[in-house]
C-alpha cells in the first residue's frame, strides 16, 4: 500500500472510530440529592469530559425526588439513602443494591466573625438554640426531617416554630446567616462549609447522624452502562478527593 493510500485508510479507521464513540455517547438524566450540589457541579464536567457523556442534573429534596422518580424519565441517582426507603420509588430503580457514595453530619453554623455558641453538649445545644433569635433550614429534605427530629428529641419542638425560617434549597441557608437574616443555620456540616459563615460545630455524639448519598441505575434507562460509569466514577479517588474538599466522607 502507497502512502496515500495508507494515509486515506487511517483517516477513514479515525473517522469511524469518532463516528462510533459519537455514537456511544450518552445523555444521562440524574436525579440528585440538593446537598450534593456543589460536588456533582465539580465532578459533572470532568465525567463528561473524561467519557464523552453529557449529563442534565436535577438537583432536589428528598419528597420532591421521591415524587420524580416515579413520575418522570431518568437514567440514575445520587440521592439520599432515604429515598430507596419508598417502595414506589425503589421499584424506579434497579434491583441492584444501590452503591454508597459519600455521607456527612449535622452541624450549627453563625456569621462569620460572630461569637461562636457551645453545641457540644446536648444540653448545650439546646440552650443554644432555644437563645438564639432566629434559625434556618431547608425542611423539604432528609436532612431537614431529621433536624426537626432533632428539636423534638431536645423537647424544644414548639419552642423553634415561632424561630424557623425556611429556605427553597440548602444552598440558600448558608445565604441566610452570612446576610443576618438567620442568627443559626442548621444542616448538613458539608452545606454549612459556605463563605460568610463559619461552623460552630458538629451535632454532640449524643444526636449526631450521617446522610448518606447512594448512587443507583434506574429500572428502565436505556443507557445503563453509561449510568454506571458515572456510579463508579464517583467511587474513584479522583471523585473522592473532591468530595472530601466538600466537606463529605467519601464511600
Amino acid at each position: 500500500m502507497d502512502t496515500h493510500s495508507l494515509t486515506a485508510a487511517m483517516l477513514g479507521l479515525a473517522l469511524s472510530l469518532s463516528a462510533l464513540g459519537a455514537a456511544r455517547a450518552a445523555e444521562l438524566t440524574v436525579l440528585a440529592g440538593g446537598s450534593m450540589t456543589a460536588s456533582l457541579k465539580d465532578l459533572g464536567p470532568r465525567f463528561e469530559q473524561a467519557t464523552g457523556h453529557k449529563l442534565s442534573i436535577r438537583f432536589a429534596g428528598t419528597p420532591e425526588l421521591i415524587k420524580l422518580s416515579t413520575s418522570t424519565p431518568f437514567d440514575l441517582g445520587v440521592v439520599p439513602i432515604e429515598v430507596m426507603k419508598d417502595a414506589a420509588a425503589r421499584a424506579k430503580f434497579a434491583a441492584a443494591a444501590p452503591v454508597d457514595i459519600a455521607r456527612v453530619g449535622y452541624g450549627v453554623a453563625v456569621r462569620a466573625g460572630a461569637p461562636k455558641p457551645d453545641v457540644s453538649t446536648p444540653d448545650a445545644l439546646r440552650a443554644t438554640l432555644l437563645k438564639a433569635q432566629s434559625i434556618t433550614f431547608y425542611p423539604e429534605s432528609a436532612a431537614g426531617n431529621y433536624v426537626m427530629r432533632t428539636f423534638e428529641r431536645l423537647g424544644i419542638a414548639q419552642a423553634m416554630k415561632a424561630k424557623l425560617k425556611a429556605q427553597a434549597g440548602p444552598g440558600d441557608i448558608p445565604k441566610a446567616v452570612a446576610s443576618g437574616e438567620a442568627e443559626l443555620g442548621v444542616f448538613l456540616t458539608n452545606v454549612l462549609a459556605a463563605p460568610g459563615v463559619e461552623l460552630a460545630g458538629p451535632f454532640p455524639d449524643e444526636l449526631q447522624s450521617e446522610l448518606v448519598f447512594v448512587g443507583a441505575v434506574a429500572a428502565e434507562t436505556n443507557s445503563a452502562e453509561a449510568a454506571r460509569a458515572l456510579v463508579d466514577f464517583l467511587r474513584t479517588p479522583e471523585a473522592a478527593a473532591v468530595l472530601k474538599a466538600k466537606g463529605l466522607t467519601p464511600g
